[in-house]
């Protein structure tokens, strides 16, 4: 017999062309049968029916599998992968949430730090995710750009198309704000940093594996200096702006008590709205607000299992895409989703809209679209999110014979309307990183083990 997504020659990693024939559906080519996809480098070159391999292309027989646009996370936080779903904060809201948390963070070290990111990294790409961000604003003892370095090294290992946002927390509680003073970093510190990140991890080139943006955690744990001087800084960088906003009721409260304002007024007078921010979650806009982030094309990422996890509320998702704001999809922390299995975010966008008003708004390619093309669109990628000649080669492979997908008739949608599963083959830049539903460049179980290891390690500071 011949199994599905057998490679008609052995390849590496770094395999730089490839031909992947007669696949079984391909997202976007749904008109057309027996499409193929050739690769050159990092980039899809041709994608047609009936094509020959070429001497020396590896091929990969697709005549079982499903092709989809590598999935596109817009917000994470990677080290909260060591402290999923610890009993005490089961239950809380997000300031309480965050209030016992922020002590046990604290106690990250590089160790902790290095196991997390190797965890969160391997999950997202054993989930069908090629690129994604993670919001990292956690800098025990002042570690700055070593973090950052650890970081883009730890996942540049695994693979994973990367983008690095400089987070920070400037405002403790000493003055009002929910952070351990332990864990502030003061302004200009924060500032410099975020320039050395940026001119020396930024990569502007066309298929990046490596960028970096700037992003203030909250407006409730940073000061009004900060933000603004950000801003200043990333536009004369040429970076992007990125932070937490409208995720609760509490940091409305927070805002209008503090700054007379809120949240998204506050943004207007930091000068952070354009095409260049995206904000997280967003469940909290007022019409009035949905209507100015979509004629300032401004972005938001939407969490919505973390949303529902921590009871913050759901996004008014259809009132945005209908004022044309640019959306993406996102797993958010590891430890409020408690996951970073990014189809799995997909399904749960889609059915938590699917409203009797939004039923059919809410298809499964809608949201295939938001977690490709418009998460990269908010990135502020062109390069990625699409299976058209040109693109990067970050292409995932879903075997339709698979027990989970049996009597299912549209193989495409399937994957989101049935339990999500491995992806057969997961091609990063033109790289295979998961061949077979295994990872190919570490051994999972490994992480894992060390994953485990370190949670304990800092679960004993509690």
């Amino acid at each position: 017999m011949k199994w599905p997504g057998r490679f008609a020659r052995p390849f590496s990693r770094s395999t730089s062309n490839m031909l992947i024939t007669n696949l079984h559906a391909v997202l976007g080519h749904e008109d057309r049968s027996s499409v193929c996809i050739r690769t050159e480098g990092a980039a899809i070159v041709e994608i047609a029916p009936g094509l020959t391999a070429k001497p020396g292309e590896a091929q990969i027989d697709g005549a079982r599998l499903v092709a989809i646009p590598g999935l596109v996370n817009t917000h994470h936080h990677f080290f909260q992968a060591l402290t999923r779903c610890v009993p005490a904060a089961q239950q809380l809201r997000l300031f309480d949430w965050l209030r016992f948390h922020y002590p046990l963070w604290a106690h990250f070290d590089e160790a902790m730090f290095r196991a997390a990111f190797r965890l969160a990294s391997a999950e997202l790409l054993l989930s069908g995710c090629t690129t994604s961000c993670d919001h990292h604003y956690l800098y025990p003892a002042g570690q700055g750009l070593g973090a950052a370095q650890l970081e883009t090294e730890t996942v540049r290992e695994l693979g994973l198309r990367f983008t690095f946002l400089r987070g920070s927390m400037t405002l403790g509680q000493a003055h009002g704000g929910l952070t351990p003073q332990s864990l502030i970093e003061r302004n200009e510190d924060v500032l410099q940093d975020c320039a050395r990140c940026v001119n020396q991890l930024h990569d502007r080139s066309s298929f990046s594996m490596t960028q970096v943006h700037l992003a203030p955690c909250t407006p409730f744990s940073v000061t009004p200096d900060l933000m603004r001087d950000t801003a200043a800084l990333a536009r004369d960088i040429g970076a992007r702006l990125h932070t937490h906003l409208a995720e609760t009721e509490e940091e409305t409260e927070f805002c209008v008590a503090r700054y007379g304002k809120r949240p998204l007024a506050l943004m207007e007078e930091w000068n952070w709205l354009g095409d260049d921010v995206w904000f997280a979650h967003g469940v909290h806009f007022s019409d009035e607000e949905i209507a100015q982030l979509g004629k300032t094309r401004t972005g938001v990422a939407h969490c919505a299992t973390s949303n529902l996890r921590l009871a913050s509320g759901r996004m008014r998702l259809r009132n945005m895409l209908e004022a044309g704001v640019p959306v993406g999809l996102a797993v958010d922390g590891c430890a409020s989703n408690d996951s970073s299995h990014l189809l799995t975010e997909l399904r749960m966008a889609m059915l938590a809209h699917r409203t009797k008003d939004d039923l059919e708004f809410f298809t499964a390619r809608k949201i295939f679209d938001l977690a490709t093309r418009g998460s990269a669109e908010v990135l502020g990628r062109k390069d990625i999110g699409q299976l058209t000649v040109g693109m990067a080669a970050d292409i995932v492979l879903y075997d339709s014979t698979e027990l989970g997908y049996a009597g299912a008739a549209d193989s495409i949608a399937a994957l989101l309307f049935c339990a999500p599963s491995r992806p057969h083959t997961v091609i990063v830049n033109g790289a295979v990183v998961v061949r077979n539903r295994e990872l190919l460049t570490a051994d999972e179980h490994e992480i894992a083990h060390e994953a485990r290891a370190q949670s304990q390690r800092l679960l004993a500071k509690l």
